[in-house]
């Protein structure tokens, strides 16, 4: 056998909280375990975060969109009312200690400088536990909020993307580990030959360098990226350390993991530098009876033009308002300004389920796509298990459909019964995110002889 479990001894699983405003559930605001205006509640946050701790979860995922949905049914939804989410990270990482801190900055709508020192800054103040789910946007609506009439294509996209993250990373290292020397006698703060600028040209950016923040406590930030396009796929075989994923099913996310792992080794990566954690959407409760009552209660509560423009939203941004909702999913235009992966996944998933415009919109209220687990702790468990001992996944971005109570469900239910099956640590074995996820220490660029750095002080 040549399972990824048969290549370590003793391997476990990576567990992160994706934390999205009142739940993931569309409907999950409606519900009152909810509080109100959850997200910008920060006493909430905060609650959750300790609870994401205790329970020695590698991380804590916060998405993020810089315009509000104007899409059907929008007014239905509380996706448009939320906190800037390295702001509120750094709200949580004072109140923490262990747990890793990971977030959303679009490459589309920023400049390489400003998010460099962004997320530098907050790995110094947290100790080293900050990661970057870098993205292009899918919402068209972001590009009327920086001066563009119209979002950039899905191609472009991921060519700004690829610069914009090779000019971070390169600004990332604009110092040594040891170049902050605090040398009182010679009256020298800092050594300038370990001081590097980086001068960089390309065809979207010109930035020179060097950061004005010291390299981090755990090398740099950990690359983080969740798209499964073609273009996706490359840069995330390239450059990221930690993938998240949406796949309905085992044999999907088998075929994912394994072309992801292997373009990784063909890069010239070990398939370990790459952390594969599909998104599970999970329903948890002591017997299967009560977490389908659960379930059936949040769906009791959506609204058809809430489910309409959810999947209007998800699949394209494609207006779905005036199409039969008892009628199949007619044949749609490939997105430009969306997700493509996520399209051709809802679109496939109609198709194979039989499933009406109405079936499929419902059906993805809760989970969006991803693989939704709804039973009781041993049931959730097994699924869970299977899929990691199967080459499925590394872990999971585990979604609550509700908070706080359905991840409280997740943290004192599920993850200790996952302990009991020795497939998740029950103590934190380090203090940064690239020692909970067992990802190496990155070496300093300008000491693999890179061209991209001018080693002159100025």
């Amino acid at each position: 056998m040549t399972s990824e479990a048969s290549r370590g001894a003793g391997r476990r699983m990576h567990l992160g909280a994706f934390l999205l405003e009142s739940g993931h559930h569309v409907a999950a605001w409606r519900h009152s375990d909810v509080p109100p205006r959850a997200g910008i509640d920060l006493a909430l946050y905060q609650h959750l975060a300790r609870e994401a701790e205790a329970a020695c979860l590698d991380a804590i995922f916060l998405a993020d969109s810089v315009a509000t949905e104007d899409g059907p049914g929008a007014e239905r939804l509380s996706r448009s009312s939320r906190f800037e989410p390295l702001t509120l990270l750094s709200a949580l990482a004072a109140g923490t200690s262990r747990i890793g801190l990971v977030s959303t900055v679009t490459t589309s709508y920023n400049e390489p400088y400003t998010v460099a020192r962004q997320l530098a800054s907050l790995d110094q103040l947290s100790g080293g536990r900050m990661g970057w789910n870098l993205v292009t946007s899918d919402n068209a609506n972001e590009a009327g909020n920086f001066g563009r009439d119209a979002h950039l294509a899905h191609g472009d996209r991921y060519r700004r993307a690829e610069e914009f993250l090779d000019v971070v990373q390169g600004l990332w290292d604009s110092w040594d580990d040891d170049a902050l020397i605090d040398d009182r006698g010679r009256g020298l703060y800092y050594d300038p030959a370990r001081r590097h600028v980086l001068d960089h040209r390309g065809e979207h950016f010109r930035v020179r360098g060097p950061l004005n923040v010291p390299r981090s406590p755990q090398g740099q930030p950990v690359i983080v990226q969740a798209g499964a396009s073609e273009p996706g796929r490359q840069l995330a075989a390239a450059s990221a350390e930690l993938v998240f994923t949406a796949q309905p099913t085992r044999e999907r996310a088998q075929a994912f993991y394994a072309d992801l792992k292997s373009r990784a080794q063909a890069a010239g990566r070990a398939r370990e530098s790459l952390k594969i954690l599909p998104g599970a959407y999970v329903v948890v409760a002591p017997t299967r009876a009560e977490a389908e009552d659960r379930q059936a209660e949040l769906q009791s509560l959506v609204h058809r033009d809430t489910a309409l423009g959810l999947l209007s939203r998800m699949i394209g941004n494609i207006d779905l308002r005036g199409l039969d909702w008892d009628a199949p999913l007619p044949e749609l235009p490939l997105t430009d300004s969306g997700q493509r992966s996520r399209q051709q996944l809802l679109t496939q998933l109609g198709s194979d389920g039989g499933l009406t415009l109405g079936q499929l919109a419902m059906k993805i209220a809760g989970g969006r796509g991803h693989l939704s687990v709804i039973g009781s702790v041993s049931e959730v468990a097994d699924v869970l298990q299977d899929w990691f001992e199967h080459d499925a996944a590394d872990g999971f971005n585990l979604m609550p459909p509700l908070l706080p109570t359905g991840f409280e469900a997740i943290t004192r239910l599920l993850v200790p019964e996952l302990q009991r099956r020795g497939l998740f640590r029950t103590r934190y074995e380090g203090s940064t995110l690239r020692e909970h996820l067992g990802l190496t220490r990155p070496v300093h660029r300008v000491h693999t002889t890179s061209p991209s750095f001018s080693k002159e002080p100025s």
